[in-house]
């Protein structure tokens, strides 16, 4: 959404992250923004959507489209005369890190300029001594931090991939693609892949039952993460109903382990299988805010990648025996959605269909 200003200056703002969103800091960064020229902001990445939605900002914040940051960067160099890239990192040290990650794929033909809230900062990220970091820095009474150093995050030895994490906390969960694959052992990790798969972690305790789950990764474009995917609390201003009753429709999605895809997957159905227990705690979260139940299959076998998550009512989770979740999921997937992910059946027959398939392997049934 533009807000238009006297100024000349057409900045674009590329959000990333929910805790920016949950703390207000982003729609005060774009109030003061404001003073300097007209202003549009996007979201770049996933997780800030919901936060998005939370806040009431749709209006404010353009969410429309899944984008990483430096594919939301790129878009908005059509259009602007600077650009802003606009976070809140756990700590300064990953801030400056994600910063010169962000700005190293995307690469700019105009200013780019960081702002972190979590790290109290304002860096120039395309390396230009110009007044706009400057005066960005005053605006928001911000340090104003020299350009940061794109550090090899990626290294390539033949048909091995290394990828390092810096500023990671000991104990915190690691995931790639939304699925956790280990718990840090220290303040820096290395995951290495060889064909599409995880060989090996350093600085971490391998997960084995989560590494299984993902074969043919895409290792250099492959979303990984230290800690909570939500650290931060805030109070909704959505209102979750179900949207779609029975009656509505039978359009069916299935999401398997890829729970950060649930906008795009389940747009348009009138309910979701999820398949995993952190997939069903993030996607029935992210659901809850288009209207849309689930029916979950699980086995216990929770990481709590986000601490406090939703599931709109009328949603079902189907708990059976442990590691069996996988199982049932991609019968599930064969049977009723023929290897696809859609399939046309109204939410009762779903879950009928559903508990047939789990069979005896079915621990409890229980309704939201």
């Amino acid at each position: 959404m533009k807000n238009q200003s006297t100024a000349m200056v057409n900045i674009g703002v590329v959000i990333h992250g929910p805790e920016v969103v949950d703390s207000g800091n982003a729609l005060l960064v774009l109030k003061r923004l404001e003073s300097l020229g007209n202003v549009t902001a996007v979201l770049g990445g996933t997780m800030g959507r919901t936060a998005v939605i939370d806040a009431g900002l749709e209006g404010v914040i353009d969410i429309s489209q899944k984008r990483l940051p430096s594919q939301s960067l790129s878009d908005i160099q059509s259009f602007a005369d600077m650009a802003v890239l606009l976070n809140q990192a756990k700590t300064r040290e990953t801030g400056l890190a994600f910063g010169a990650a962000v700005f190293a794929q995307a690469g700019s033909a105009i200013p780019f300029v960081q702002v972190d809230c979590g790290g109290l900062f304002v860096a120039s990220l395309s390396g230009d001594d110009d007044q706009y970091s400057r005066t960005i820095a005053d605006l928001l009474g911000l340090q104003l931090l020299p350009q940061p150093k794109n550090p090899k995050k990626i290294i390539r030895q033949g048909n091995l991939i290394k990828r390092e994490l810096t500023g990671v906390f000991p104990d915190e969960l690691i995931s790639v693609n939304g699925v956790v694959v280990a718990k840090a052992t220290s303040d820096s990790v290395e995951i290495h892949f060889s064909n599409g798969q995880i060989i090996d972690i350093i600085g971490g305790r391998p997960k084995v039952h989560g590494i299984e789950k993902l074969q043919d990764i895409d290792c250099e474009k492959a979303i990984i993460r230290s800690g909570d995917i939500r650290r931060t609390d805030a109070i909704s201003k959505a209102e979750p109903q179900l949207k779609n009753p029975e009656h509505n429709g039978n359009d069916a999605a299935i999401i398997d382990h890829c729970a950060e895809d649930a906008f795009e997957m389940a747009k348009g159905a009138h309910i979701a299988i999820t398949v995993g227990d952190d997939t069903t705690a993030i996607a029935g979260d992210i659901l809850t805010r288009l209207g849309i139940p689930i029916i979950g299959i699980v086995d216990g076998d929770l990481d709590q990648l986000s601490h406090k998550t939703t599931k709109l009512k009328g949603s079902v989770l189907v708990r059976v025996h442990q590691g069996y979740d996988d199982v049932i999921g991609k019968r599930i997937k064969d049977e009723i959605f023929m290897g696809g992910h859609r399939a046309s059946l109204k939410p009762s027959e779903l879950l009928e269909e559903v508990v047939k398939i789990a069979g005896h392997n079915t621990i409890q049934i229980e309704k939201i």
